[in-house]
């Protein structure tokens, strides 16, 4: 599970959970010149780079499997966008071709807009926004686009041309189910055809091997009716669907093993190979448990088919990787949370029954990013924690991160001007300015480390996604939020030692959840929009529920003031109580799978927009020129060779551009032909 950050508004308001060089050259060190963080910005994109620190202090083994790990990730890249569409693959290749080749007139605003486009599709992997799944629209008309084609002599199928155009397959995951989870969602995790009943029936009809650690079915494979008209599952896996990426995974996952730090680390990716070659999922379980134990090195990864956000019926995985440097400054300190975590949950507000006796295996790093690929690139989490099966959390625990270059980019990348704008008064922007980025990083803590970790399922109850279905997402993504809040409001974060003034950093949290929650986070929608990602709507769910719930007592006052909308926190000590209240029916609606109390929840207070506070706030956030989304360039790591082709080290290096970037893994990591 994934936290995102919201930086890309208000980079340095609160991270609650979303160089201009002109040529290649060694990443420099704050010792040499100041690092530039900003890239370029376009349309609602701003393209960060980051910094790989320390990596002079890693032996060249180290280097060697962070290396080998980043050619893992980037090989299964073509997954990622095949899953996101049918015909990305074909539109993007159109589209490089056309930006590669043609020669006529690149100073008309025809032109700068199919740029334009072109980046965005290639930040959002595939035609489809990354955020709000909306189909981008092009800023150039269809007439333009098949000059382009014809004059550059590219190929693209009329059909396929069309739907840049018009409003068919319009969003990439539709949760408005009177459309069809499936039939509304663009998602190419489905054949044509298939219903949801279909879908749910096929995966009811199969019987658990053990009902108390039940596979994680769905979540490698496309779900197809075959030519005799019986539903069946493609499988993600070498020989199988995508098998051609899948081999190169696997290759570089093989080089990997081969200089591993210890033997649990080299089991662990022996798993993962394994379960690539068979796409059995008693091995991905296996291979999970062993990666938990796996704690010892000082690199780490995720790869695999993980995240069920993109799917609107919450089964199927998409495609990432991050690779890893521990940080070990930084991890020493925030370990302390995860040495606490029995404490966090006896003393929850959880009912006794929901809370775990005995919380085992909980990991917490920061981390330092060396590379990101699939669904974690370039847009990026700043936190995560898994395995996402609640039986193995429950047995073996569970790995978090904090992704601590990443949150530095966004803190170094922004400024505070719309902080300005939509704080309530001085009082509020002090305390974020001195608590914000301290508030930011205990909130992804404790999300990940004690939020994912905590409360467990009565016996007999089925999973999540069978259970609350297309909300179990959010209503997951708001739990952990709602721990994180509830603790951050408490001395013993000041205990541990991890503040000096637990009421201020609670405060500061405070204000800005609830401000971007009711607020500020609608610079993200288009007018007139729904919110359907599942980040976005728990922050709102979460937010107007303690908002309604305290109006007798005036705990969170709407002020308006010359025009303007403000959201003033009037007790902190109420509303601390009300954040109590909601988790412990939260983790309840889990624990007992009570889907109609999850969908009234999320439908009631998490979908639906204040229209005129809607405009309000894009009209405030015009003047404003940084793009409300961030995302990143990688850095290439480049192996230095001897005569005889052995590794003999490995530099950093940061790409002049964006594009650069984009072609560079277009020429050398396509590997899937482009009709799967």
């Amino acid at each position: 599970m994934k936290l995102y950050t919201l930086t890309g508004i208000f980079a340095a308001a609160t991270l609650f959970i979303s160089c201009k060089n002109t040529v290649v050259e060694k990443q420099k060190t704050s010792i040499d010149v100041p690092f530039d963080y900003v890239a370029e910005q376009f349309a609602d994109i701003k393209v960060l780079r980051y910094q790989v620190s320390n990596w002079q202090n890693l032996t060249l083994k180290e280097k060697e499997l962070v290396y080998y790990l980043t050619q893992a990730g980037t090989a299964g890249r073509d997954i990622m966008w095949d899953q996101n569409y049918k015909h990305n693959l074909k539109i993007r290749k159109a589209l490089e071709q056309i930006y590669q080749t043609y020669t006529g007139d690149k100073q008309s605003k025809d032109w700068t807009n199919f740029e334009i486009y072109l980046k965005r599709v290639w930040f959002a992997n595939g035609i489809h926004h990354h955020y709000s799944m909306e189909k981008i629209k092009p800023e150039f008309d269809q007439a333009y686009f098949e000059t382009l084609l014809k004059d550059t002599k590219t190929t693209l199928a009329p059909e396929v041309v069309a739907v840049l155009f018009n409003d068919q397959d319009s969003k990439k995951v539709n949760l408005d189910e009177s459309k069809g989870l499936i039939a509304g969602s663009a998602i190419n995790f489905y054949g044509d055809g298939i219903s949801d009943k279909e879908a749910e029936a096929f995966y009811k009809a199969i019987k658990p091997v053990d009902a108390n650690r039940p596979y994680s079915y769905g979540l490698n494979s496309k779900l197809v009716r075959n030519a005799a008209g019986k539903i069946e599952e493609k499988v993600w896996k070498s020989g199988g669907m995508y098998g051609v990426a899948i081999d190169k995974v696997i290759y570089w996952l093989e080089k990997a093993k081969t200089v591993a730090e210890n033997k649990k680390q080299g089991d662990a990716l022996g798993l993962l190979i394994k379960y690539y070659k068979t796409g059995d999922l008693k091995t991905w379980d296996d291979y999970n448990i062993s990666w938990l134990q796996a704690t010892e090195g000082n690199i780490d990864y995720i790869n695999g088919f993980i995240e069920v956000y993109n799917d609107p019926l919450g089964a199927r995985g998409s495609y990432e990787s991050v690779v890893q440097i521990k940080d070990f400054e930084m991890s020493a300190k925030m370990e302390k949370i995860g040495h606490e975590a029995q404490w966090f949950e006896d003393n929850s507000p959880l009912f006794p029954e929901h809370k775990k006796k005995k919380v085992v295996g909980v990991s917490y790093k920061t981390v330092i990013v060396a590379g990101e690929g699939g669904d974690s690139s370039p847009s990026t989490p700043i936190g995560v924690n898994l395995p996402n099966a609640d039986w193995i959390r429950a047995e073996h625990g569970s790995k978090s991160v904090s992704l601590g270059n990443i949150v530095e980019a966004y803190n170094n990348a922004g400024g505070t001007d719309r902080l300005k704008e939509f704080a309530n008064d001085a009082e509020e922007i002090a305390l974020e300015e001195k608590y914000g980025q301290e508030a930011s990083k205990l909130h992804t803590a404790l999300h990940e480390v004690v939020g994912h970790a905590s409360g467990q399922i009565n016996v007999g109850v089925g999973t999540p996604k069978e259970t609350l279905k297309s909300y179990a997402s959010t209503l997951e993504e708001g739990r952990a939020d709602l721990v994180g809040l509830f603790y951050l409001y408490n001395s013993k974060i000041q205990e541990l030692g991890l503040t000096d003034n637990w009421k201020n950093t609670g405060m500061a949290a405070y204000d800005g959840y609830i401000r971007n929650g009711l607020m500020t986070q609608l610079v993200r929608l288009e007018p007139g929009a729904d919110i359907e990602e599942a980040h976005m709507r728990n922050r709102q769910w979460v937010s107007a529920w303690v908002f309604e719930k305290g109006k007798k007592d005036n705990v969170i006052e709407r002020i308006v003031r010359d025009g303007k909308t403000y959201f003033n926190i009037t007790n902190y000590d109420k509303l601390h109580d009300l954040f109590g209240q909601l988790l412990k029916e939260t983790q309840r609606i889990k624990s007992e799978g009570d889907y109609a109390a999850g969908k009234s929840l999320v439908d009631k207070y998490g979908v639906k927009v204040d229209q005129e506070l809607h405009k309000e706030v894009l009209m405030r956030n015009a003047k404003f020129k940084s793009a409300p989304y961030s995302g990143f360039i990688n850095p290439l790591l480049v192996p230095k060779m001897d005569g005889k082709g052995k590794i003999m080290d490995v530099e950093v290096t940061q790409p002049k551009s964006f594009a650069e970037q984009m072609l560079y893994y277009s020429k050398n990591f396509s590997f899937l032909p482009l009709d799967n």
